[in-house]
């Protein structure tokens, strides 16, 4: 494809359009939310094709092999269209790679890198330094004046800590992040009340770690409405408890510490789900991985049920690490049927650029892997199917997330699709609801009580048998103004 002359530079009071492609992880897209709110307060624009865009930003994934690929056909399709490409996010970290396949990009930062973002976006856009309209304030979202959202409403990532300090063979995230950097715990529940209080709510906690919150700043204390909190992940739990919202836990690692948290789920405080990325059950593959808690899982599983009965635990998992043999991928599924795991993603081995995985023995050949992962998923699928039948004839609390009003693809008179406290947006199942009784009554992010009448692999479905209001706790505004 020939590539397209860029438009011609704004200047004066014209308005500079960017356009903005996001890839990669919810870690990710907090990283571009951030850039995008710091786009809007300059007077930027973001422009909604690549015809309207005067330059393009693409947030990178560099995690493994295919999200590589996909990040650098991204950039291609922006070079075609625009020509002015700002690369930033995780492949950043390797402009060797961007560069051997796109040695025109304009621009090449790493992740979390607003302040190296906007100087490349001010040399290819110069800011408007017009004294009137620098005055005109940036487009609001409905959460914080000027933060844009790339979520809808009512729901939010919120990070709490970037970076890692583990060293997983198969992974090079501290190599492209860094190590763990924890955010203060003050900072964290500011940005959740005022997230509370434009209309969230569902707080999702992410990190590379979530487990470890805190250990990197020896879980210093800081203020949060004149008391002082540690940066701890229980701690921190706890106060996000008080929010009245959702709150989720997501890429939380087996620690001890983290049975206290799953004590405040059974209390009611915060969600009863854990995300947590075992990747494996033979201890021999989890010791090549070089992951925490090899063998143990098991034992942990069955300890957070007995302490959380109605705990939902989602893990992810890696089919055909090198040396696999098929006696060991056979401890992984006999280990899926014993955990009895409700929600289970896995993908197959691939190599990644600078990973020690790559240099092991025992290369488990292709159509090895895709046979092993179709077997994986039949029995994951299995137990899910089980798992969720047991929820027919019980009622249960469902989010909002969208209306519908095809009903050929799903049950007839279906007109609300919505979560349980079970299911996270995206990654997992979906409750479909009819609603007669409350017909006009029910509002995207409002909470409801729905009889379940039917399950299948991984949805619900059921009926609305009652509203349930949100009862948040969010201070008044004027405790954020110095913050």
């Amino acid at each position: 494809m020939t590539q397209q002359t860029a438009p011609p530079l704004s200047t004066g009071a014209e308005i500079r359009k960017v356009g903005f492609i996001s890839l990669g992880c919810p870690k990710a897209l907090v990283d571009s939310e951030r850039i995008l709110t710091q786009l809007r307060a300059e007077g930027y624009s973001v422009a909604d094709s690549y015809e309207d865009a005067d330059t393009v930003i693409v947030n990178t994934c560099g995690f493994i092999t295919p999200a590589i690929e996909e990040s650098l056909n991204a950039i291609g399709e922006a070079l075609d269209h625009g020509g002015r490409v700002i690369v930033t996010g995780c492949l950043g970290e390797r402009p060797e790679a961007i560069l051997a396949r796109h040695p025109k990009v304009a621009a090449i930062t790493g992740s979390e890198a607003v302040d190296d973002v906007m100087a490349a976006v001010h040399k290819l856009l110069p800011p408007d330094l017009n004294p009137f309209t620098t005055l005109i304030p940036g487009q609001m979202s409905s959460t914080v004046p000027g933060q844009v959202k790339l979520t809808p409403r009512h729901y939010a990532y919120l990070k709490v800590a970037e970076g890692c300090n583990h060293k997983c063979s198969f992974c090079i995230i501290p190599k492209l992040r860094g190590l763990q950097v924890s955010r203060d715990a003050g900072a964290v529940l500011y940005e959740a009340y005022r997230l509370v209080a434009g209309g969230t709510r569902e707080v999702m906690i992410i990190s590379q770690d979530t487990s470890a919150y805190g250990v990197d700043i020896r879980h210093r204390e800081s203020e949060f409405q004149g008391r002082q909190i540690s940066a701890h992940l229980t701690e921190l739990a706890r106060e996000l408890g008080e929010l009245g919202v959702w709150v989720r836990m997501h890429y939380v690692y087996p620690y001890p510490h983290v049975d206290k948290v799953v004590e405040l789920m059974a209390q009611g405080k915060i969600l009863p789900y854990l995300d947590v990325p075992l990747q494996h059950a033979s201890p021999r593959i989890l010791k090549l991985m070089r992951r925490p808690g090899a063998g143990k899982q098991l034992d942990t599983i069955r300890r957070w049920r007995s302490l959380c009965p109605e705990l939902t635990i989602r893990s992810t998992f890696i089919v055909g690490f090198p040396g696999e043999t098929e006696a060991e991928f056979q401890e992984l599924l006999d280990f899926l049927i014993a955990a009895q795991l409700d929600r289970v993603g896995a993908f197959t081995y691939s190599d990644v650029p600078e990973a020690d995985a790559n240099d092991l023995p025992g290369a488990v050949p292709e159509e090895v892997k895709q046979e092993r992962l179709a077997r994986f998923m039949e029995v994951s699928q299995r137990v899910s199917t089980a798992r969720l039948a047991q929820k027919v004839g019980r009622t249960v609390q469902v989010i909002i997330d969208e209306y519908n009003d095809d009903e050929d693809d799903t049950v007839a008179g279906t007109r609300l699709i919505g979560r349980t406290a079970g299911d996270a947006p995206g990654i997992d199942g979906q409750v479909y609801l009819y609603s007669a009784a409350f017909a006009g009554q029910v509002k995207i992010g409002d909470r409801v009580q729905a009889i379940i009448e039917d399950s299948d692999e991984y949805d619900l479905f059921g009926e609305v048998v009652a509203l349930d209001p949100w009862q948040t706790s969010v201070p008044q505004l004027g405790h954020f103004v110095r913050h």
